[in-house]
C-alpha cells in the first residue's frame, strides 16, 4: 500500500473525521501486559443496557451453524457463554434449529435473540408468522430479544406495522425486548433516527478498530489509515443516553486470522486485541462472533474479562489494518452508491466476498450473494470507468466486483 494514496485518502477525508485537528482519546485504553490465550470460560458478564440482562461480554454469534453442529453450542455453553445470536435466514434456518436442538432444556440457562427482515410494507401479520417459524425452529415459547434484522433504510424504522405486531408479541409472552441490527449503508442515519425515536431496547452494529476514529488518533502521524463510519460513534453515544443495549459485530474487520498467525507472539492473538479495543469502547455492552469450532471459542474466550489493550494489540490492529486496507470494504460505508449506473449493489457484492476470500466460507458467500437484488454480472462488461474513483478509500472497485461474480455466481 502506498504512502501517495494513503496521503491522498487521508486529505480526503480529514476534515470529515477530524483526524488533522482533533484528539480522540478514547478511555480505558492504557498500555497493559499481555495475558496470553489460555482459555478458562468467560470471565465477565455485563449488563446490556435498559433490557437488565446479565449477558457473557463474548457471546454466540450463529449465521454459519450448520445442520449436525451442536457440539459447538454444548462446547460454549460449557465455557459459560449465554448469550445466543440468530436469525431466519442464517444457513436457511439450520442455524435455528442447531441452536433449538442444542439447548433444549436450558432455556432458563441463556438468552436468546433472533432476527427477521421487515420492510417498509411488511405487514404484522407476516412478522408473527415468521416470529412464529423462529419458535419452531428454536423449539422456544419465546425469545428475549427480537431483532428487526439488516436496517439500512429509515422507511423500514418507520413502518406503523411493526409497532402493532410488538405490542401484540409482547402481550402473548414471545419476546420482551425489541432490536434492530445493521451493518449495510446508512447505518448511522438509521441508528440516529431510532435512537431519536427511542424504538428499541437493544441495537445490533457492525464495528471494529477500523470504525472507531480513536484508533486512527494513534496512527496520524504516519499517514497509514483513514477512518470511515466517523458518524457512527456519534450516533451510538446517543443510543446510549436512552440506554440502550449495544452489542458490537463484525468486530474482526474480515478475519483474516491466519495472516496474523506469523505475528501473534507471548500467546497474545489478533483475533483477541480486536475484542479488547471493542470491549473497551464505552458505548458498547458486548460483542457477538461466528463460532465456527471449539478452538476458535476458545481463543476468542481468551479475550473475555482482559481489561485494557496492550501496546501490542495495538501493534497488531496496525498491522492488520495495512494488509487490509486496500481491500477490505467498509460497507456501512456506502460512499459508492450512487457511481454505478447499472445500479450494482457494491458494499453488498463486497461483503460477500469478504466472506469468500476472508472468512473462507464459500458456501455462506454464496448462498448470500444470491440473494442480492442486483448482483456484479454488469461488471463483466464494463470498462471500470463509473466507479473508478468511488471508494473514499481508494479501494479499486472494478478489480474486484467483476471477479467476485465469476467467483460465487
Amino acid at each position: 500500500m502506498s504512502n501517495t494514496l494513503n496521503r491522498r485518502n487521508f486529505s480526503r477525508l480529514g476534515a470529515a473525521t477530524g483526524l488533522a485537528t482533533t484528539s480522540l482519546a478514547l478511555p480505558g485504553i492504557v498500555a497493559a501486559k499481555e495475558e496470553g490465550t489460555k482459555n478458562q470460560g468467560v470471565k465477565r458478564y455485563l449488563t446490556l443496557g435498559r433490557t437488565g440482562l446479565q449477558v457473557s461480554d463474548v457471546s454466540f454469534g450463529s449465521s454459519r451453524l450448520r445442520t449436525g453442529e451442536e457440539r459447538l453450542v454444548h462446547h460454549a455453553f460449557e465455557q459459560g457463554i449465554n448469550y445466543y445470536d440468530t436469525a431466519e435466514s442464517y444457513t436457511d434456518g439450520a442455524s435455528e434449529t442447531v441452536l433449538g436442538k442444542a439447548l433444549k432444556g436450558k432455556r432458563d440457562k441463556v438468552y436468546m435473540a433472533t432476527k427477521m427482515h421487515v420492510g417498509a410494507r411488511t405487514s404484522a401479520a407476516t412478522m408473527m408468522q415468521h416470529l412464529e417459524d423462529s419458535l419452531r425452529r428454536l423449539q422456544m415459547d419465546d425469545v428475549d430479544i427480537f431483532f428487526n434484522h439488516a436496517v439500512n433504510d429509515i422507511d423500514r424504522l418507520k413502518n406503523p406495522e411493526w409497532f402493532e405486531f410488538v405490542e401484540k408479541a409482547k402481550r402473548q409472552g414471545k419476546f420482551r425486548f425489541t432490536g434492530m441490527s445493521g451493518h449495510g449503508g446508512n447505518l448511522s442515519d438509521c441508528v440516529n433516527y431510532a435512537a431519536d425515536e427511542d424504538m428499541f431496547d437493544v441495537m445490533l452494529l457492525s464495528m471494529n478498530f477500523g470504525d472507531d476514529p480513536s484508533f486512527y488518533d494513534r496512527m496520524t502521524k504516519s499517514f497509514d489509515f483513514v477512518a470511515n463510519q466517523h458518524e457512527l460513534p456519534a450516533a451510538m453515544v446517543k443510543a446510549r443516553e436512552n440506554n440502550t443495549g449495544i452489542v458490537a459485530m463484525k468486530v474482526l474487520r474480515g478475519a483474516r486470522l491466519n495472516d496474523m498467525r506469523p505475528f501473534e507472539e507471548g500467546g497474545a492473538t489478533f483475533s483477541q486485541a480486536a475484542f479488547r479495543w471493542i470491549l473497551n469502547h464505552p458505548a458498547v455492552d458486548n460483542l457477538i462472533i461466528s463460532m465456527t469450532s471449539t478452538d476458535r471459542i476458545d481463543e476468542y474466550l481468551g479475550a473475555s474479562g482482559t481489561g485494557a489493550v496492550s501496546d501490542s494489540d495495538v501493534e497488531l490492529l496496525s498491522r492488520y489494518a495495512q494488509m487490509t486496507n486496500m481491500s477490505y470494504c467498509r460497507q456501512a460505508c456506502n460512499d459508492c452508491e450512487s457511481s454505478c449506473p447499472y445500479g450494482v449493489q457494491i458494499a453488498d457484492v463486497l461483503r460477500t466476498r469478504m466472506y469468500a476470500t476472508d472468512y473462507g466460507d464459500f458456501t455462506f458467500a454464496r448462498s448470500d450473494y444470491a440473494k442480492l437484488d442486483v448482483n456484479g454480472s454488469a461488471c463483466l462488461s464494463c470498462d471500470g470507468a463509473p466507479c473508478r474513483d468511488a471508494c473514499t478509500h481508494g479501494i479499486q472497485i472494478a478489480d474486484l466486483c467483476g471477479p467476485t461474480h465469476q467467483m460465487l455466481s
